[in-house]
């Protein structure tokens, strides 16, 4: 089955759209933390709530610039293709098997990057960055869905459709456990829920 065979994708549009929405609010108020951290460097970022929870430490790192300038600029570009592949599958828009290839592909880049991120914040920094955490908890569903999403709709052959259906399935289950993961290996080395 090719993408152009599928009917509209209704909940899977929403669902892009919502990740989108989420992940960009991230990016663009971690953005802003950067700008008035350059501009007022002696005060301190509006999302610095403890030593462990904050967010200046992380963006004033090497790793909050890991190409050579802020990382959420990467968020705002990402998350807005995000967002207007939504709205487009949305309008009734249809895309060729190489492009949802494409954003599995990119999805499963940006999984990585946050994979780094968060070793980094908390084995690194020892920091849990509010807004960070919000990018996570975007970008972590949106793996599982587009992947799985994608193998259901024959994009990856047809045989990953059933696989891919099971999976679809299980998605909630699964995102779940992956904030679980994340949660418990915080808390094992930060401590979080201590210092509340």
């Amino acid at each position: 089955m090719t993408s152009s065979e599928t009917k509209r994708p209704t909940g899977f549009s929403i669902f892009l759209i919502v990740a989108g929405f989420v992940g960009l609010t991230a990016a663009f108020a971690l953005t802003l933390e950067k700008i008035h951290k350059l501009l007022h460097p002696e005060e301190a970022a509006s999302c610095d709530y403890s030593v462990i929870v904050q967010c200046g430490k992380n963006l004033a790192s090497w790793q909050g610039s890991l190409l050579g300038f802020p990382n959420p600029i990467i968020g705002l570009m990402a998350w807005s293709v995000v967002i207007t592949i939504g709205v487009g599958l949305l309008a009734g828009a249809r895309y060729a098997n190489w492009f949802w290839r494409g954003l599995n592909f990119g999805a499963a880049v940006a999984l990585a990057f946050v994979i780094w991120l968060f070793s980094q914040s908390v084995f690194v920094l020892g920091t849990l960055c509010p807004w960070c955490m919000v990018t996570w908890s975007a970008t972590i569903p949106l793996f599982w869905v587009v992947t799985f999403w994608s193998m259901k709709n024959g994009i990856w052959g047809s045989r990953a459709v059933k696989l891919g259906t099971t999976l679809l399935s299980w998605v909630a289950i699964i995102v779940l456990v992956s904030y679980l993961v994340e949660a418990v290996i915080a808390q094992f080395v930060l401590n979080w829920v201590g210092t509340l």
